[in-house]
């Protein structure tokens, strides 16, 4: 799974600056699967992070298996992590991917601390954790596994059709903890959505995997995220995107208008610059107040888009404040939402000799928690 047989187990020229600052060993990988992606595998001391809230506690928890994203969507809002790294937000953020190949078992051993509150924890917030890479790399099982084990709910926000693979597992563990999924998908028309997101799935295998965990039970929400100024915004786009939303089965919808930060702006105008040159004077006069479209955009486009959402019966949709994920329903229960007390326990997972077979345990870290690491962590 490691691909042992392309790893470099040496520095190389072309590695991490950031990261060989913390430490001498960057093991890179490449494979022919992967044409022009580095894969840097690193050893990750910690695997939940805590954001800070605009509302009440819990505040919103993530996990992020990945830094990069092989989806290489322009307009992705994460793209300025990577400066982080010294990597650059745009070529180097869509090609050079860290890989926290220990993620599942730092989870379990944060998550099985008795001073741990079982918090809804969001993934695919950041980067997406079913971007094609998880399907070598099978991350998603165990963090799943560990979360559910030790009664925390989940939630998965994501544009990777691989969430199918994981959704007998989930089933399972929705007897145990809250689940929720969404889908995003912003982009109906396949020429425009290959252009500006050309590592995602199709609109249309996504939302087959809107319908296949519809099909399991599963509420599904679709994030309509970004809406593009001038190019998907029109009614003729928004309704039939709503309608094939409707047939696919989604409960919800939730939507906003494209917001660019700095180090994604530049990427994004890059982009609009090559395939849409007559949109870039007014893309910059409607983005030179900040990052977000202005007010009067975004009422322009609420007083047009809410009305539809009604109509197609797909209302509801709610967004995390904190995470930007979808809104767990265990926020909802108890008095937790009000205090940020402690959530009352799900039914609890039971592991050992006695425990009945299943899918859970199959993809717990052995012992529920990770063994004393002897290499250094990198981060």
């Amino acid at each position: 799974m490691r691909w042992s047989g392309q790893e470099i187990n040496e520095e190389q020229a072309d590695a991490l600056p950031g990261l060989a600052r913390l430490n001498n060993l960057v093991r890179t990988t490449r494979t022919p699967d992967f044409e022009g992606i580095t894969f840097y595998e690193v050893l990750a001391k910690s695997a939940l992070n805590r954001v800070p809230g605009q509302s009440k506690m819990p505040f919103g928890w993530t996990i992020n298996p990945m830094r990069g994203c092989l989806h290489q969507c322009t307009y992705c809002f994460a793209r300025p992590t990577h400066g982080y790294l010294d990597l650059d937000s745009g070529r180097d953020f869509d090609t050079q991917i860290v890989v926290k190949v220990n993620v599942a078992e730092v989870l379990a051993k944060e998550v099985s601390r008795a001073s741990w509150g079982r918090h809804p924890v969001a993934l695919g917030t950041n980067t997406d954790p079913y971007q094609r890479a998880e399907g070598r790399y099978r991350l998603m099982p165990g963090i799943i596994a560990a979360l559910a084990s030790t009664g925390t709910p989940l939630s998965i926000l994501t544009k990777g059709t691989l969430l199918r693979r994981d959704l007998p597992l989930l089933e399972e563990v929705r007897q145990h903890v809250p689940v929720d999924l969404a889908m995003s998908i912003a982009i109906f028309d396949d020429e425009l959505q290959q252009s500006v997101e050309p590592g995602t799935p199709t609109a249309s295998a996504r939302l087959a995997t809107v319908t296949a965990a519809r099909e399991r039970g599963f509420d599904c929400t679709v994030f309509m995220m970004p809406i593009l100024p001038y190019l998907t915004d029109t009614r003729e786009h928004l309704d039939d995107a709503l309608s094939r939303i409707k047939a696919a089965g989604a409960t919800s919808v939730t939507y906003s208008a494209l917001h660019l930060k700095p180090g994604v702006k530049e990427w994004y105008y890059e982009w609009l610059g090559r395939e849409h040159p007559e949109l870039l004077g007014r893309y910059r006069r409607m983005y030179s107040g900040g990052t977000y479209a202005p007010k009067e955009y975004r009422a322009w486009l609420a007083a047009k888009i809410k009305p539809l959402i009604r109509a197609h019966g797909l209302e509801r949709g709610r967004e995390d404040p904190s995470t930007g994920g979808v809104m767990s329903r265990a926020l909802n229960e108890g008095r937790q939402q009000r205090t940020g007390e402690r959530p009352a326990a799900s039914a609890r997972f039971v592991s050992g000799a006695d425990a009945p077979s299943s899918l859970m345990a199959e993809e717990l870290p052995p012992g529920l928690a990770a063994p004393a690491m002897t290499q250094p962590t990198l981060f």
